[in-house]
């Protein structure tokens, strides 16, 4: 069940099928848990084939229905998605050997061969291989005495990240590469990609305007324009949920920022800029490319507990003190932009955090969520909706009740007399929930 049938319920008319931030694999069903301990309890028993079909179960999401497998006397044969691309694997009580096809090579470049030959050193499991019909294919394979189900979770893990991560750059850079079968995505309407297009350069720009006004300077005071450059990047992930370049740049600015180096602050600053100016400068059918959807099997990001998020707010919140002060007013958002910027693109937060988070971000940017058809949390002067935003946080709350049943946020603490000082309101509700799980 999606974000938005747990806020709205089933009564509520149809709203449109678009996910948002990248996928997680990270709330698992009571179901699949079970079927993870039969497995790990079966192979300890010597019955290889027995956990391999019970450690399927347990990666299957049956709503993305993304893992399919069957059984022929002693071989079980399976397959599963993620993003883009297709992994098949054979599984007998011997071994198991799984691969993706990445491209096909219509030469044998010099410049990828030698890339994904030094790409292989930072593997672990797996490497990258040319088959004999020159498709470029990613490999894994282990003893089945040796093949647990912990080491197949990370094993096929990296395997498939990196497929997925790899098949849209190669084929971007190296024209003599070219895709091995029909690929594995799903086309979304064009009007939604128009939405989302238009959101990408408005904002790009926007940032790009606000930095140009240089009030501050940011030579002086470049703390907020990253603050703004960096969530600006968080947002356009999790919004747009794009794929290849665009997903990658996005990426990079962040590792470039991050990044320990000799560069000041001010540097770094350009250096985001740059990058963010070659989203403006890529052809608008490139960009259309790379927005489309997909089914996965693993997250990228790590589950995080409502500590760490905590840890986050208390680290950043303070930082908009000044810049209200100076009536900096959208340097001063872009600090809790930031915060959820960040939570939602390093992370897996519990799901009322999640939840929580996300309204933050239709609450911030209605004109986006009104244009692909989503409800909005403000009045007409943009300003959040006391009466909306209190009665959507409740659902959520009572959404969420079962697994928590100290989640009882303090509205009061909420202030609605402009957007900067609600967002930070918000986020220290957020910070003081008591998400306390139910024992037993």
């Amino acid at each position: 069940m999606g974000f938005w049938d747990r806020l709205f319920g089933t009564s509520q008319p149809a709203l449109p099928d678009i996910p948002f931030g990248r996928y997680t694999d990270a709330y698992k069903t009571d179901a699949q848990t079970q079927a993870w301990n039969r497995s790990i309890e079966l192979f300890d028993l010597g019955k290889q084939l027995e956990a391999y079909q019970e450690f399927l179960t347990y990666l299957r999401d049956e709503q993305a229905d993304n893992v399919h497998w069957k059984q022929d006397n002693d071989t079980l044969t399976f397959e599963f998605w993620q993003g883009s691309q297709r992994v098949t694997g054979v599984a007998t009580q011997d071994k198991v050997t799984a691969e993706s096809k990445v491209a096909q090579a219509e030469d044998l470049n010099v410049g990828f061969l030698r890339r994904l030959m030094e790409y292989n050193y930072s593997l672990k499991f797996c490497r990258f291989a040319l088959d004999p019909d020159n498709n470029l294919i990613i490999r894994f394979d282990t003893a089945g005495t040796d093949g647990s189900p912990l080491k197949l979770l990370h094993a096929l893990r990296e395997l498939a990240i990196h497929a997925d991560k790899q098949d849209d750059l190669l084929l971007d850079e190296f024209r003599s590469l070219r895709p091995v079968e029909k690929r594995l995505e799903a086309e979304i309407p064009v009007a939604e990609k128009e939405v989302k297009y238009r959101y990408l350069i408005e904002q790009i720009q926007a940032a790009f305007a606000r930095l140009d006004r240089a009030d501050p300077d940011p030579n002086q005071y470049p703390g907020g324009y990253a603050y703004l450059l960096l969530s600006l990047a968080f947002r356009l992930d999790y919004l747009l949920r794009p794929e290849g370049f665009l997903m990658d740049t996005l990426e990079k600015i962040y590792s470039i920022y991050f990044t320990k180096d000799d560069r000041s602050n001010q540097l770094k600053i350009l250096a985001l800029r740059k990058e963010f100016q070659k989203i403006l400068d890529r052809p608008k059918e490139q960009i259309f490319h790379e927005l489309y959807r997909t089914r996965s099997t693993f997250g990228i990001n790590p589950p995080a507990n409502h500590e760490r998020i905590v840890s986050l707010i208390d680290g950043e919140l303070p930082n908009m003190d000044w810049l209200l002060n100076q009536n900096h007013l959208e340097l001063a958002l872009a600090i809790p932009q930031y915060i959820v910027g960040n939570a939602l693109f390093q992370h897996v937060p519990p799901r009322p955090d999640r939840d929580l988070l996300h309204l933050f971000y239709q609450i911030t940017e209605p004109a986006f969520f009104r244009e692909l058809g989503f409800p909005v949390y403000t009045d007409p002067n943009g300003l959040p909706n006391k009466r909306l935003v209190m009665q959507a946080i409740r659902q959520i709350c009572e959404n969420n009740r079962a697994e928590c049943p100290r989640l009882r946020p303090d509205l009061s603490r909420l202030d609605f007399v402009s957007l900067p000082l609600f967002a930070r309101s918000f986020l220290d509700m957020v910070r003081h929930l008591d998400l306390t799980k139910e024992q037993g």
